[in-house]
């Protein structure tokens, strides 16, 4: 489960910051103020997302960036300001937020901040940010390795596309990562995770008075990408509204803040990515056929899992390395049966879904050997079995869409949306995606207390 340290002095804060988060999902923890380093005892995990104010009783929250390493931060804040939130985010912030905000903006920054891992640019004589990032030895990886190589040196934008759970946005940082704007920020934003009613807002920055609650003049991501690289993750999702004025950034270099007649001048290489078809999409009237064609200059197409081989085991092994340390369960293996489950299984949310029941099976894991049941997946739904061609067969494919559907049919009236996503050993947004793509209404699950109540400050 993803732990959230917030940092805020004021109680009240704490409190309602705790209370949406928990009631999303989120483990929470809470300081009135930055620990320092011999305060954090010998129990002491480190936080997959740091939510700190801005001004704290013994100093600034950008030190966090100091304290704690490694750790995305999101800076909360009563009186933004412009040229703050350029400090912040250049200096290594994830996210700069002014408050009052509601809690669907603070959730789409957590879970943005939960992919956010500030990576060190590769040093002279050290191995490409691709295989700092990414893992797998398959040929089809090894062509996508190559072509991030021959791509991200150039200025020109990249369509990323493959299925959801697939690594998009680790081919985005290896392409940021391994271009002459390594040392800018990277800034991401998923199109799907942002009502459609603060998309522009998010994205564009507003004046005051722009719109009932912009209270305060605030500038948008691509101004904070300036100089850096914007990665739009799920671009099918983008309104056309917000599609035309990124047209216009990407045509002009320009961007007009929601409510403002003044334009502004921006530098920013677009990456963006989809698990839809584009092409498709301008022929239905719902994506701009101008816009398509804007980012289509170079595209990557990023493998689904069960077209990787032996992949699976190597990204199982390093997974479970990784979770071993987090939960301080070192020396765990996967045995025989283990691993003859993991690779025949189709895994549907491909390394996203892998990454999840390992960690579940850590965390439930009482001995040294991770059992096949506590892989908690339904492999009798999803084997790979070959056909004539040698490639998996359509049947398997149209079980688990029958799977998922009857499922989530069966149990959306008595689960939130966060519980059915655990249940499948999936994340909220691959199943918002799938949702999207099975044509399965949301509708019926229960809305809590703290989500219909504003964040004040």
């Amino acid at each position: 489960m993803t732990l959230v340290l917030i940092v805020e002095p004021n109680e009240n804060q704490r409190k309602s910051l705790r209370a949406v988060l928990e009631e999303n999902g989120f483990s929470v923890r809470t300081l009135h103020d930055l620990p320092d380093s011999d305060e954090l005892g010998e129990n002491w995990r480190q936080p997959d997302v740091l939510l700190c104010n801005r001004q704290l009783t013994r100093g600034s929250g950008l030190q966090a960036l100091e304290r704690l390493p490694g750790v995305p931060l999101i800076l909360l804040t009563d009186l933004g300001s412009i040229p703050d939130a350029v400090h912040a985010v250049r200096s290594g912030a994830s996210d700069y937020l002014v408050r009052p905000l509601a809690p669907e903006q603070l959730l789409a920054a957590v879970e943005r901040a939960q992919n956010d891992r500030p990576l060190m640019p590769a040093k002279e004589g050290e191995a490409p940010a691709h295989s700092r990032l990414m893992i797998g030895s398959c040929a089809a990886m090894h062509q996508l390795y190559d072509r991030i190589n021959k791509v991200a040196p150039t200025e020109s934008t990249v369509l990323i596309q493959g299925e959801s759970g697939t690594g998009k946005e680790l081919v985005a940082r290896a392409l940021h990562q391994s271009s002459r704007r390594q040392h800018a920020p990277m800034i991401s934003l998923n199109c799907a995770a942002i009502p459609e009613t603060l998309i522009e807002s998010e994205l564009f920055g507003h004046e005051r008075g722009a719109f009932t609650g912009a209270s305060n003049t605030r500038s948008g991501l691509i101004e904070a990408a300036h100089g850096g690289t914007l990665f739009l993750d799920e671009i099918g999702e983008l309104p056309l509204e917000a599609q035309a004025r990124l047209l216009r950034v990407l045509q002009e270099g320009e961007i007009r803040r929601v409510g403002s007649t003044q334009m502004r001048t921006v530098d920013v290489r677009l990456i963006a990515a989809t698990h839809r078809d584009l092409k498709r999409l301008t022929s239905t009237g719902n994506f701009r056929e101008d816009l398509y064609y804007r980012l289509n200059v170079l595209t990557l197409d990023v493998p689904p899992l069960r077209d990787r081989g032996n992949d699976v085991v190597e990204l199982a092994n390093a997974m479970l390395k990784a979770a071993g340390k987090k939960f301080n369960k070192p020396g765990l293996l996967l045995p025989p049966e283990t691993l003859r489950v993991i690779t025949h299984y189709q895994w549907p949310g491909n390394v996203r879904e892998l990454e999840n029941a390992i960690e579940r099976a850590v965390i439930l894991c009482e001995g040294y050997e991770i059992s096949p049941s506590l892989l908690a997946i339904d492999a009798s739904a999803s084997l790979r079995l070959p056909s004539s061609d040698g490639e998996a067969g359509n049947g398997e494919k149209t079980s688990l869409e029958d799977y998922f559907v009857n499922f989530v049919l069966e149990h959306q009236d008595q689960l939130t949306e966060t519980e059915l996503a655990q249940k499948l050993g999936i994340s909220r947004k691959s199943l918002w995606e799938r949702r999207q793509r099975l044509g399965i209404p949301r509708k019926g699950t229960r809305q809590r207390g703290p989500r219909r109540n504003r964040v004040q400050s």
